[in-house]
């Protein structure tokens, strides 16, 4: 895991296998719906959360590690933009392996712990063509439910909890991107967040606790994809209000189905070289109220 390294010819490859063509420009053609792309019907035992730690370790191939965890939205009105991040991956790879040489990808499906049967999917970190192969083992659940937002601070809570990065010895942070159409998730529900991830936690995990703490060791975005693909046209009013408690405009990015690639190798590039389009806008902000760090055992460590 973590091995090797993303390139063209092993994605054609890989997606001839596949019976799909790759284009001139590197992405996938023709056209997909969820259902054709992502053909598992459950989650994929590979991506199962359960009791399980995903790593991220320096290597004498990658010595300064770059992990980046990509969560996306695999409720019902998020077919289109998961798609395609599928049909333009060979894209956003093979630019980001021209500037940098140690990201490694973590592929997340995020649903509604509420609702689904597979809120939670994670993959190992990969900086190869397993990245697609991971991808592709992603059950499209198309779930989702009626409270209006989905749990995309999993996201946040599986990163902290259920992963180990060299890059923390070397005091860096990872990189967390998720993407959806729906408001931020007021809190995460302990049941069914513990029958997703295996942890016995005693109470609920509340956004604005667990955001305090991730911040600590991730740069933390969110793509809100607001196009008429999506609902995120009209959750918009929502989705500024709930995430724009914790992100600025630098770290909330609100995109159309066909600027997902575009935006990620952006954000990506800039975090693996310290780019000031980054890190020199206004921090993430942080409730005055929870400035208190860490909230006992809540969460585990």
């Amino acid at each position: 895991m973590g091995g090797g390294s993303w390139t063209r010819d092993s994605f054609r490859n890989y997606s001839r296998n596949a019976g799909r063509t790759v284009g001139a420009d590197g992405s996938l053609s023709g056209n997909y719906s969820a259902q054709d792309m992502f053909k598992s019907r459950q989650i994929d035992p590979a991506l199962n959360p359960h009791n399980v730690t995903r790593e991220c370790c320096d290597s004498a191939e990658h010595p300064e590690t770059v992990p980046v965890i990509l969560a996306l939205d695999v409720t019902g009105s998020m077919g289109s933009a998961a798609v395609e991040v599928a049909k333009k991956l060979n894209v956003v790879m093979t630019k980001l392996y021209q500037d940098t040489k140690d990201v490694e990808f973590m592929i997340m499906g995020i649903g509604d712990l509420a609702y689904d049967r597979a809120p939670i999917q994670a993959s190992q970190f990969e900086s190869d063509i397993r990245i697609a192969e991971q991808l592709d083992k992603i059950y499209f659940e198309a779930g989702g439910g009626g409270n209006g937002f989905e749990s995309y601070t999993a996201a946040w809570y599986f990163a902290l909890n259920h992963t180990k990065l060299d890059c923390h010895k070397r005091g860096k942070k990872g990189l967390i991107i998720t993407m959806g159409d729906e408001p931020l998730n007021p809190y995460l529900p302990k049941t069914p967040l513990g029958t997703a991830t295996g942890d016995n936690n005693e109470v609920d995990i509340e956004t604005s606790e667990l955001y305090s703490q991730v911040i600590e060791k991730f740069d933390v975005y969110h793509l809100a994809v607001v196009d008429r693909r999506s609902c995120g046209s009209r959750y918009l009013p929502d989705i500024r209000k709930t995430f724009g408690q914790y992100l600025d405009k630098q770290h909330l990015r609100e995109v159309d189905v066909d600027s997902i690639s575009n935006v990620i190798i952006k954000i990506v590039t800039a975090f693996a070289n310290n780019s000031e389009d980054i890190v020199v806008m206004d921090n993430p902000k942080e409730p005055e109220e929870k400035k208190k760090g860490f909230f006992g055992n809540l969460i585990k460590w």
